[in-house]
């Protein structure tokens, strides 16, 4: 692991017109670390993504990489830097197959012709390093079940040999063992050495997988929590603004009736 963050923010704020989505954020990813990104609907989490990942410019604070200021004024510019970012839609070709999609837009050619054997062998390294189980790299993308389509759009954000993997909701809409694979696959890129930010709703997804909890309520920090310490009411607490909620009246009946 590196001394300091790979990626921090200092003091970013956006704003939309008279909306303003975020407000003096302060945030840091470590590699070899993954770090969950958690609030409610409209707390300002896809907003910083996308000023990550150079969709949106800050309209104040700094980015820093590796512990200098940068700016992203686009997505280029972020990818450039070792940033790779995984959306919900994934954005995968159904009628290409597993080597189409990893390669999309980066295929490798030798005498100005598609070097389709070298993709194909270097789709199946990737593919094994990961641990990632496919029929084969030749099937079509549309045959694929939903947990597999997730990690090879993961598996493609790592072609350019990222630093830093951003994973917005990864196992929304994914079954019990789908979501399986999936956050193996996060505690593998763990492993690997990459920073992992992880922006999710499931709960018990974060709990899983997560170093720490970043919380965003209403734009702005609202704590940051180290998940071997915390407690999953702890940080709901966090995330509505109030140490009263159904989660922990529940926990409180449950410690009342165990008395």
């Amino acid at each position: 692991m590196t001394a300091g963050p790979v990626l921090a923010l200092r003091g970013v704020s956006k704003r939309f017109g008279a909306v303003q989505a975020l407000t003096d954020i302060q945030l840091e990813v470590t590699a070899g670390e993954v770090l969950a990104l958690v609030g409610d609907n409209g707390a300002g989490k896809s907003t910083l993504i996308k000023a990550i990942a150079g969709v949106h410019q800050p309209d104040d604070g700094v980015i820093e990489w590796e512990g200098r200021p940068v700016t992203v004024h686009r997505p280029q510019d972020a990818q450039n830097l070792g940033v790779a970012t995984v959306y919900q839609d994934l954005a995968l070709c159904d009628n290409l197959d597993v080597v189409g999609n990893l390669f999309l837009g980066r295929e490798l050619t030798r005498f100005g012709v598609l070097d389709e054997v070298a993709m194909e062998k270097r789709s199946r390294a990737l593919l094994d390093t990961l641990s990632i189980r496919i029929p084969s790299v030749r099937i079509p993308i549309a045959s694929l079940s939903g947990g597999q389509r997730q990690v090879v759009a993961i598996a493609r954000s790592l072609i350019g040999s990222p630093k830093v993997v951003l994973l917005d909701e990864p196992t929304a809409a994914l079954g019990v063992e789908q979501t399986a694979q999936v956050l193996d696959l996060v505690e593998r890129l763990r492993d690997q050495g990459l920073a992992v930010l992880l922006i999710s709703h499931n709960m018990a997804d974060v709990m899983a997988v997560a170093d720490r909890v970043a919380v965003l309520r209403l734009g702005r920090n609202n704590g940051v929590f180290a998940r071997r310490s915390t407690t999953q009411e702890e940080i709901i607490s966090a995330i509505t603004g109030a140490t009263d909620n159904a989660v922990t009246r529940r926990q409180a009946r449950g410690t009342e009736g165990s008395a």
